[in-house]
């Protein structure tokens, strides 16, 4: 009866470890990585519209990303959003392709860069405490109105418990990887 709370709570739980995931792919490292244009859009024929839907993205070298619209009209326009959005990048335009140069991180920017990840590991691990929180009230009262005995609630909280451990343990280490990426030189 209670495993409908666990299956829900893991479901949940996997929901804050992929929102975790996003807001790291926001963190530069340094590299040039095409997801970080993901949350800039321009307009395009008075739609905005998101940039990877309008041009070609590559890395052309490790701190080197090329956007190449496939209307050359839409340049100006992905120029503007690029120096809009605050990536701390400024792009430059040929006439045809606008090159996005990534600087090597300095080491007190890096060090910043992991107190964020830092950071967001935190919030999302309240996250995963909240959920724990929500499933462990709903057993008790699903013990309360005789749904299940004593026994299955405490089979329940064992396995809320482990099912925490196991995401908070999964966010620890997606924070020291990233951390590790960023501490690289």
């Amino acid at each position: 009866m209670y495993t409908d709370v666990i299956k829900e709570l893991e479901k949940d739980m996997k929901k804050s470890i992929v929102s975790y995931q996003e807001e790291l792919k926001n963190i530069r490292a340094g590299r040039a990585n095409p997801s970080l244009l993901d949350n800039i859009s321009v307009e395009y024929y008075g739609t905005m519209t998101p940039i990877n839907q309008v041009a070609t993205i590559n890395v052309a070298e490790a701190r080197l990303l090329t956007i190449q619209p496939w209307d050359n009209s839409v340049l100006g326009e992905i120029e503007k959003a690029i120096l809009k959005s605050n990536l701390g990048i400024t792009p430059s335009n040929d006439g045809k392709i606008i090159r996005l140069p990534f600087p090597a991180l300095t080491e007190e920017r890096r060090k910043d860069l992991a107190k964020l990840v830092k950071e967001y590991g935190e919030k999302a691990k309240v996250a995963i405490r909240n959920q724990r929180r929500d499933a462990m009230d709903r057993v008790k009262k699903m013990e309360k109105n005789s749904e299940i005995s004593e026994d299955e609630l405490r089979n329940a909280e064992e396995d809320i418990q482990k099912t925490t451990d196991k995401f908070t343990e999964e966010i620890d280490k997606i924070a020291k990887n990233k951390e590790a990426e960023l501490m690289e030189i």
